[in-house]
């Protein structure tokens, strides 16, 4: 909601907050309004409510004015406009997707489908890369390479394209962190070397006016060109900028598979050195070889958080992880960008060293198709050429039988033909392993995926099932099914967890004076249904969601509402949340 409209719903807000809350006192769990006559525009009734601080549930009533939270208790005298039965359903804040790949999905259509069916109703974008801040020279590239979905890029800040996406219509809430790869490519290009001390300011310039628009820290992703070649006093720098406003830094860490406790080890000195939290995006043991260093990466985590730092993770409920081509290939090929990547990859003297490197087990750089085990564990799942979308969802073995080509040529052909890095799925972990994971208290969750509808331009490609089933996996198979954790801490780490992790004011509680993002679910039946081979299903037993108070969700069924806002971070020089303060 931009302009007067934004201030306009805050001093509604502000007015409709239950008595007693003033000055600096917070909001209570369980307060009613003292005025005699009480008439909402909705209430929820007769719901388990989990209020996302990991309590166990209560059976009590929820009241709902404008976009706000407004009272739970009984209720007994009070009205509403609407009345939601929640009788043998579970009332809850809204789920945090703390890694959404979405941006562009949402820009095709701003429904959010995958999402909102699972109860997502904020998406958390800058894995690496972000959409701004950008140069005229970054915009005409990411314009050259889009895929199946074709959109316009009339901004250059990351809170530009924030705003035009709320502006546009989004039925979650957005919010981001600032890629240090975009900050890297907008400051030195895509060259192998560090900064210059006038290109680091530059970079640490841009973070600081992205941290006061509101962005949530600075994030890496450290396996892929160019951010490879970021050594760790790079990444302190922009880490230590960002703690100036209360960010955090966030990183696909340097590797997951036989370099991974040293990453882990980078990721918390950098925390150390910089006085900002940090966290590991999607955290995994990568390749079988891999699987027994879990259980040290936790002991660092714990040792790490007994000293006082804040480290923490997330992780996406699966055994395959999904990115393109290019994590099989090593960095020194993709230096200059894409275009100068697949210009080497057609010069006869480099793909003979390029496809000995890829054949040779090496700890100096992450070859996810060796930490797969072999083409059949790879499926090709996003092409942009016609030409090769009959191969979408064929395993690399396959392609390899049709073409009667060994599986480096192949991938390097395809890249080349497909002038794309190409979409694909690795399986590299094992169930043990995801399991353990999610029995870690610090451990959040995020699809690392877009927000897809099962429909129109969204089937000209496959995807990775986790876009449509991540939190309904969750909540299905590893809470209901297998008791891995309690279904209040699930949704504890699902709600106010990552809001206190990236100081997200009044959100990720069931409280009096909180923004009414609810989803009401039957832990049941809710269960995800999307696989490796039909992704594009959605996952079910979410019955309504609710962000800011409006209905997105009922029965099941998507409402069409858009009602998402910009979601910003502690350093947000604009207007403050008045009800709150």
């Amino acid at each position: 909601m931009p302009g007067n409209y934004r201030l306009i719903a805050l001093i509604v807000a502000a007015l409709v907050v239950p008595a007693g809350l003033t000055g600096c006192q917070q909001p209570s769990t369980d307060h009613q309004p003292t005025a005699t006559v009480r008439h909402y525009d909705l209430i929820i009734r007769d719901g388990s409510v989990y209020d996302g601080s990991g309590n166990p549930p209560r059976r009590t009533n929820l009241a709902i004015h404008g976009d706000r939270i407004a009272a739970l208790g009984p209720l007994d005298d009070a009205s509403a406009d609407q009345v939601l039965d929640a009788r043998g359903l579970a009332v809850s804040p809204g789920f945090i997707n703390m890694l959404s790949w979405a941006p562009v999905s949402l820009l095709e259509d701003g429904r959010s489908q995958s999402d909102i069916r699972q109860g997502v109703t904020l998406e958390v974008f800058g894995e690496g890369w972000s959409m701004g801040p950008l140069t005229d020279a970054m915009r005409a590239e990411a314009i050259q390479q889009q895929g199946d979905i074709k959109y316009s890029m009339p901004w250059t800040t990351l809170n530009e394209f924030l705003e035009h996406l709320e502006t546009r219509g989004v039925a979650t809430n957005i919010a981001s962190f600032v890629g240090a790869t975009t900050l890297r490519i907008h400051a030195i290009g895509r060259d192998d070397r560090p900064p210059s001390p006038d290109e680091l300011n530059t970079m640490q310039a841009l973070l600081r006016q992205a941290m006061q628009e509101g962005a949530l820290g600075v994030g890496s992703s450290l396996i892929y060109a160019p951010a490879f070649y970021a050594d760790t006093a790079e990444l302190t720098a922009l880490a230590k900028t960002a703690a100036e406003f209360g960010g955090s830094y966030i990183s696909h860490i340097r590797s997951e598979g036989n370099n991974l406790l040293e990453a882990v080890d980078e990721l918390i000195q950098i925390a150390r050195d910089s006085g900002a939290a940090a966290e590991i995006y999607h955290l995994k043991a990568a390749g079988e070889a891999n699987w027994p260093k879990l259980d040290e990466v936790f002991a660092r985590v714990n040792q790490a958080r007994a000293e006082g730092l804040d480290i923490r993770a997330n992780m996406y409920t699966y055994t395959a992880g999904a990115t393109g081509l290019n994590a099989a290939m090593p960095p020194w090929v993709q230096e200059g960008g894409h275009a100068a990547w697949v210009a080497r990859l057609q010069q006869a003297d480099i793909r003979t060293r390029l496809i000995e490197e890829m054949r040779t087990p090496t700890d100096a750089w992450e070859n996810l198709y060796m930490a797969a085990g072999g083409p059949e564990q790879v499926i090709l799942i996003d092409f942009r050429s016609a030409a090769l979308k009959p191969l979408t969802g064929k395993t690399l073995a396959e392609v390899m039988a049709m073409r009667g080509t060994g599986a480096e040529q192949t991938m390097i052909d395809l890249v080349i033909e497909d002038d794309s890095r190409v979409g694909a799925v690795f399986f590299l972990m094992s169930e043990d392993n995801v399991a353990a994971k999610i029995a870690q208290p610090w451990m959040g969750f995020g699809s690392d995926e877009g927000s897809y509808t099962n429909a129109g331009v969204f089937l000209n490609s496959s995807a990775h099932p986790r876009a449509y089933g991540t939190f309904a996996r969750l909540l299905g198979h590893y809470v209901r099914d297998q008791q891995v954790i309690s279904l209040s801490e699930a949704i504890r780490r699902l709600t106010s967890m990552p809001a206190e992790n990236l100081k997200i004011r009044a959100r990720g509680l069931l409280k009096a004076g909180y923004f009414a993002d609810l989803v009401i679910f039957d832990p049941a039946t809710v269960i995800d249904h999307a696989s490796y081979t039909e992704p594009h299903q959605y996952a079910t037993g979410v019955r309504h969601v609710l962000v800011n108070g409006e209905l997105v969700l009922k029965d099941g069924e998507h409402t069409g509402a858009t009602p998402g806002l910009v979601v910003r971070g502690p350093g947000w020089t604009g207007h403050t949340d008045t009800a709150l303060e």
